[in-house]
């Protein structure tokens, strides 16, 4: 039976490159954090000649004639047997083709040309949303949607350009298949909303409207970290204008939050969303590093990490039983009066908003809606990129009743355009089930779940999700992962559920 030793000479390619995109990923972490702003064209030439160095080395004739040894290059078939590979050498094999197979339909000069243009694209894209002037960055996007709607012609795709983009982050995933998902939770999030609007229950959320020191916002945040299972000793938290993860390494992973003095919940669910993040990334294969098995499945199931932390253990009740008596030590001034049932209803109000990080668990998946909608305008249908903050605007004033009064916290909010990742938002609400799903599962699994997060014990979920998702690489489409992990295929029914049976009990619904 032939497996991973097998493949060592391929194997030594991978991590070759994976050691260029970790140097990739360490400068665009460098730049969203403590670069200069001086230094954004230089870096943009950095960062496109080594995009333009792992392109070449993808599709050279090194690799091009160690993989064929494997497989067909034409076909991703396995070379010989199929049965004589076992299952995790197989697995390899099939994602290092495909992920060849993409490589060898985009052109060097191309990559570079992208790379380039989304590097400095995010310098402008960082300056417009300060200044809050979208026309800044106008002319940028135009560039970047005419370089994706490029690639997509490269890539080729069956109904649409917008399946090939979206396949790039969500393996697999087409229009086909999301927008009926989509339309069938709109169907049951709207009514939900409104019978929330309508519910003489109101939340405190005023009591985060006051003063709360930088420094103990991010103390607290590590303190949650550190009970999740963050490592410490192989990552880090900084400051950003966007929280993200990145990883160099299961060894180097760096997380971001952003600190709002005058409200506690952005910096703390931003800590507690990316150290979900940062655990998958923690949680991979140091042994596979560089190669498909030691890389995460999809966007989507990195999400289901991060909002399975933010909300499902995060914005629970037995969370804060434990975690409360802390904040009120923390901040005694603000909460010392407030009991943690008050403090609960707040943390989850449901209303409107604006940005789409700062929305509520019920309305957050419109805020992606409205984005995978407005995607669509422009990749199928050559909507003008200059007219995008009136889309926006008004699409937000559909789905969610209010209209952003500047560009800053309109079409501007998020980091994702500049850097050409059309596609990935639909990811976020795929996340959003997934989460759902798995976390019902762990409740099945582990032993008294709820009551171990009530006593501060987090560290049962992380080994399980460590045990379950983790460690297992791509060895799994995100399909499949879910159904071996929960015994059934993705089902959005546990997500929906949830939420009835969550809100329902804070807003006294019937």
């Amino acid at each position: 039976m032939k497996d991973l030793k097998t493949l060592t000479p391929l194997t030594k390619i991978l991590k070759e490159i994976q050691h260029i995109n970790s140097a990739i990923a360490l400068m665009g972490w460098d730049q969203e954090t403590y670069m200069p702003l001086g230094a954004g064209q230089a870096r943009a030439e950095q960062m496109s000649f080594l995009k333009g160095l792992v392109h070449e080395k993808q599709v050279g004739k090194e690799m091009s004639e160690t993989l064929a040894q494997f497989v067909d290059l034409e076909t991703g078939g396995l070379s010989g047997d199929a049965n004589d590979w076992d299952e995790p050498a197989s697995a390899c094999l099939r994602e290092v083709w495909r992920d060849y197979h993409h490589a060898t339909c985009l052109p060097s000069d191309f990559v570079r040309k992208l790379g380039l243009e989304t590097s400095l694209s995010h310098q402008v894209w960082i300056e417009a949303r300060k200044k809050s002037d979208f026309s800044l960055f106008a002319s940028n996007l135009k560039r970047i949607v005419a370089l994706k709607k490029e690639e997509a012609e490269y890539l080729g795709y069956g109904d649409s350009p917008y399946d090939a983009l979206m396949d790039r982050f969500e393996p697999g995933m087409t229009i086909a298949q999301v927008a009926p998902l989509f339309d069938a939770l709109k169907a049951k999030l709207v009514p939900l909303v409104e019978k929330i609007q309508l519910s003489s229950v109101v939340p405190r959320k005023e009591i985060f409207q006051t003063y709360f020191a930088e420094k103990a916002q991010i103390e607290f945040g590590e303190k949650v970290l550190q009970a999740m299972g963050y490592d410490f000793s192989i990552g880090r938290q900084d400051l950003s204008a966007h929280p993200f993860t990145t990883s160099f390494h299961p060894t180097d992973v760096r997380i971001t939050t952003r600190v709002d003095e005058k409200d506690l919940l952005s910096s703390l669910f931003s800590s507690i969303h990316e150290g979900g993040h940062g655990l998958y990334d923690q949680g991979l294969s140091v042994a596979h590093f560089g190669t498909p098995l030691g890389d995460s499945i999809s966007l989507g199931i990195h999400e289901s990490q991060s909002r399975m932390w933010e909300n499902s253990v995060g914005r629970s009740k037995p969370f804060w039983k434990h975690f409360y008596p802390i904040l009120q030590k923390t901040f005694p001034e603000q909460f010392e009066a407030l009991g943690v049932e008050d403090f609960y209803s707040a943390i989850n109000t449901v209303g409107p908003s604006l940005i789409r990080v700062e929305s509520d668990e019920v309305t957050y998946n419109l805020h992606i809606m409205l984005r995978f909608e407005i995607e669509r305008a422009i990749i199928e249908d050559d909507f003008p990129v200059e007219q995008l903050p009136v889309l926006w605007n008004d699409k937000m004033e559909a789905y969610l009743g209010v209209r952003p009064e500047n560009d800053a916290e309109g079409v501007l909010q998020d980091v994702h355009w500049s850097g050409g990742a059309f596609g990935y938002f639909p990811t976020y609400t795929l996340g959003n089930l997934y989460a759902a799903q798995f976390f019902n599962q762990a409740k099945k699994e582990i032993p008294n779940l709820l009551e171990q997060i009530s006593k501060g014990s987090l560290l049962p979920l992380k080994s399980w999700l460590n045990e379950k998702i983790h460690r297992w690489g791509r060895q799994y489409s995100s399909q499949a992962m879910v159904a071996r992990v929960c015994g059934e295929a993705p089902d959005p029914a546990y997500f929906i559920n949830y939420l009835e049976e969550k809100f329902g009990e804070i807003y006294s619904l019937t």
